[in-house]
């Protein structure tokens, strides 16, 4: 029989079905909340799960709270521990995806967000590849564009953001592509639909700015130095046009949940030869690598769960018990 899944919901463990919020919190009424998604890695040799650039994930978070008016009792660190905590209790002997989420609690009408608790609530869901059994992606461009900065800011994870993502994503599909490239309102490239999208041109890797209304992605960020340090491309950030995704020689798409999935053709036009590019390869395979543990340089950016030779996430209950918030 299965072991019975656990969640971390508003201060402690409980099995997942338990993990239930009233329909009338202010989070899932106005969308006021914000989220992390996260990968572990099962290593079979190892049997180790690896969680990828966790710290930074949480990083990212704390500075969509600050956009949202949310204050939380838990620090970075001790966010690390109950994710830990929470592997352990599941247990899981495959790629899973680990979904932090922190909402506004409050049970009212109206969206207003002073004088509206937070809360944290987190579960582990088995995960494979995003783009399932699909080696190069057929894409389009999205007539739907990119919610600024002033409106909804995407560089925040914030949930009621990702209806224009849905938007994008299922015209996509019902059109029968892939995925979709957004632009901005001023017409430039911004990102994929929830990932960011870098492009090859005679062998410069290029990919849009952090003001074109795109989150600044962990993948994007890990792909940066992957490049640099192990291909010898160093990464130039500018404004594309969508004209230039055509001439492209190589484009992929990255992020937690894309990884890293090269682009073969925009709007029904082959890029280059229609076939994944050399670099865009190279790319995935090290960042495949890394993320399984493989790669001894980037140790770095792994935190293991169940051999922590550190014994760094060991006190779980006095982060439960913490103090009110900070």
């Amino acid at each position: 029989m299965d072991k019975k899944q656990q969640a971390f919901f508003e201060g402690k463990f409980v099995p997942l079905e338990d993990a239930k919020i009233s329909i009338m919190t202010t989070g899932f009424l106005y969308g006021t909340a914000i989220f992390e998604g996260m990968r572990g890695y099962w290593n079979e040799n190892k049997k180790e799960m690896y969680v990828f650039r966790m710290r930074e994930h949480y990083e990212r978070m704390m500075d969509s709270m600050k956009i949202m008016h949310m204050d939380l009792k838990y620090s970075v660190d001790e966010l690390c521990q109950l994710t830990v905590e929470l592997l352990r209790r599941n247990a899981p002997q495959q790629d899973t995806y680990i979904r932090p989420t922190v909402y506004k609690s409050a049970c009212k009408i109206g969206p207003s967000l002073e004088n509206n608790p937070t809360e944290l609530c987190m579960f582990t869901i088995p995960f494979g590849d995003y783009f399932h059994g699909s080696d190069g992606l057929s894409v389009q461009v999205s007539n739907w564009r990119r919610v600024e900065d002033n409106a909804i800011p995407a560089r925040a994870k914030i949930v009621g953001a990702y209806a224009n993502t849905a938007l994008a994503k299922t015209d996509a599909l019902t059109a029968g592509f892939d995925d979709c490239i957004v632009l901005s309102e001023n017409g430039h490239v911004s990102e994929g639909s929830a990932m960011n999208i870098f492009m090859v041109k005679r062998g410069k890797l290029i990919t849009t700015l952090g003001t074109e209304n795109i989150l600044e992605g962990i993948t994007r960020n890990t792909v940066f130095e992957m490049a640099e340090n192990e291909l010898g491309i160093k990464t130039e950030c500018r404004q594309i046009d969508r004209s230039e995704l055509y001439m492209a020689d190589e484009l992929f798409f990255c992020g937690t949940g894309a990884q890293i999935g090269p682009i073969t053709s925009v709007d029904k036009r082959l890029i280059a030869d229609g076939k994944v590019g050399p670099i865009s390869d190279k790319i995935r395979t090290l960042y495949t690598a890394i993320c399984r543990g493989e790669h001894n340089k980037y140790h770095k950016w792994l935190t293991p769960v169940y051999h922590d030779k550190g014994n760094q996430f060991q006190n779980c209950n006095q982060v439960i018990n913490a103090s009110p918030n900070r």
